[in-house]
């Protein structure tokens, strides 16, 4: 896997995108430990727009720089202690989801259409950030994972809203701006390996 200075641009712009989505900060609704957040939603672009390993990447670049003690979670949060919450769990989902956003619209596939777009917002966007995040919530409040999960019921309205923006997002950028996104194009003994878009 070669990463060429495109690759650093696109994920330092989506690092900073998902930082910019935590400037509005959160509320926890009815005192839940677990704050909604906008930047869930950077995490669904970062995937459908730069692909499984690029989008995986921006979220790590804003995890690591949060670690070293940037305030760049929603409400100005920052630090190392961040990751040793009840929350902790859905920001170690974020990379994982982030990848499986990126796998299932990119595979196989010239160009973003809406029903994968879709299709990988809710499976990685949310449900396997939830499969990291509830059994962390759990175990770090005493609950049973069925009591974390029926808790977890209050935030999917508005994650499947998050997920419907990102589909409209995604195919609005790809109309306007389809350079943003990488397409792999298979590889001959004459082709070298580099970035290629095409545009439908």
């Amino acid at each position: 896997m070669k990463t060429t200075l495109n690759d650093i641009t696109r994920i330092a712009t989506f690092a900073a995108i998902i930082a910019v989505l935590g400037i509005p900060g959160s509320f926890s609704p009815f005192g839940l430990a677990v704050p909604i957040t906008l930047q869930t939603l950077g995490v669904m672009l970062a995937g459908a727009i730069l692909g499984w390993w690029r989008g995986a990447a921006s979220v790590v670049v804003v995890l690591v720089l949060t670690a070293a003690g940037l305030p760049l979670l929603s409400g100005g949060r920052g630090g190392i202690g961040a990751f040793f919450t009840p929350s902790s769990g859905y920001l170690y989902g974020w990379i994982v989801g982030a990848a499986v956003v990126g796998l299932i619209v990119h595979l196989g596939a010239r160009r973003p259409v809406w029903w994968r777009v879709a299709l990988g917002s809710i499976v990685g966007g949310i449900l396997v950030v939830y499969a990291f995040g509830i059994p962390v919530m759990a175990g770090m409040l005493g609950m049973t994972l069925t009591e974390a999960a029926v808790a977890n019921v209050i935030f999917v309205p508005g994650d499947l809203i998050k997920a419907g923006l990102t589909v409209a997002l995604t195919l609005a950028v790809w109309r306007a701006y389809p350079r943003a996104f990488v397409t792999p194009r298979p590889l001959t003994a004459s082709t070298p390996e580099r970035d290629t878009v095409t545009a439908e």
